[in-house]
């Protein structure tokens, strides 16, 4: 079977670029729409890999288009249902075609939105270091990967700029850069996204440790859930039938691509090493499990 090419950056000149992210590269569509398209780029270590994984925007757009219908009774969202392929010239649209939204252009809050439901990853070096995550007491004795015993938590960090690394922060510090009102409303919908989230995914064999969400305002101030939501790029997914508290579970993410960086020679600093083939082919096989498992 041959591998379909994969879409490193794309190149649309009918509109202007805005902005090449991590993964994303967003358009100007007009005043108040703008085009984002998913592409093929993996980063590790805030790095951006030269060897991009075929497929992998079409896989996070398939899976953030399903959670953004599945979740719209909880809040709404920046889709705005317009096709990519309408926006853009007629030789562009196999670039848009399968990973791509028109949506709303909104105001990002100025923190990430970061709900967990285990112990694991920087949650769990803050617990052993302080017997809490972010601030929020967590009884003594949890083990490595251990399910929250009170439920999802909200352990918001900062927006770090490019190269730097996002610091969590304290609900009190939220409601100062939010204020009160906002800082509670968005702690609410949060769990409760992440939490209807994560007990559907139990039952297609998926538990999702963490994920983190961003929120977005309109200019009257509404909440409206925006960028990718519930993605192996944005999330901790396990295979539940592998859990065991005490170890880190595999995972549907790239940490496999980061165990496998971690044991190479290289200081986490561009240029990152190319990936080899059976590398790239096991990651796409994952994202593609993760599709297929909860869609």
């Amino acid at each position: 079977m041959t591998q379909p090419s994969a879409l490193f950056e794309t190149s649309i000149k009918s509109l202007p670029l805005l902005h090449r992210g991590k993964v994303r590269d967003i358009y100007a569509v007009d005043d108040d729409k703008l085009l984002i398209v998913q592409t093929d780029r993996l980063s590790a270590f805030d790095v951006i890999l030269p060897t991009a994984v075929p497929d992998k925007g079409k896989i996070l757009t398939a899976l953030s288009q399903f959670w953004f219908d599945k979740l719209a009774h909880i809040m709404p969202n920046h889709l705005t249902g317009i096709a990519p392929e309408s926006v853009v010239a007629e030789d562009e649209r196999e670039q848009v075609s399968e990973r791509a939204f028109v949506i709303r252009r909104l105001k990002p809050l100025p923190i990430e939105v970061i709900v967990r439901g285990y112990v694991v990853g920087s949650g769990w070096k803050d617990y052993q270091q302080t017997g809490a995550i972010c601030g929020i007491a967590l009884p003594p004795g949890l083990k490595l990967a251990d399910k929250l015993p009170g439920g999802a938590i909200f352990t918001p960090s900062t927006k770090a700029p490019a190269g730097a690394h996002d610091e969590n922060i304290s609900v009190a510090e939220v409601e100062k850069l939010l204020g009160r009102e906002l800082a509670i409303k968005v702690s609410a919908k949060a769990i409760r996204l992440y939490t209807e989230a994560a007990d559907y995914a139990l039952q297609c064999g998926i538990i999702i440790a963490d994920t983190k969400f961003e929120f977005g305002q309109d200019n009257a101030g509404e909440l409206y859930l925006i960028d990718e939501v519930l993605t192996p790029d944005s999330s901790r997914f396990w295979p539940a039938g592998q859990y065991q508290p005490g170890h880190n579970p595999p995972s549907f993410d790239k940490q496999f691509v980061r165990d496998w960086l971690e044991k190479q020679n290289w200081n986490k600093k561009k240029p990152a090493p190319e990936l080899p083939q059976d590398i790239l082919h096991k990651t796409v096989e994952k994202y593609r499990e993760a599709l297929r498992l909860l869609v």
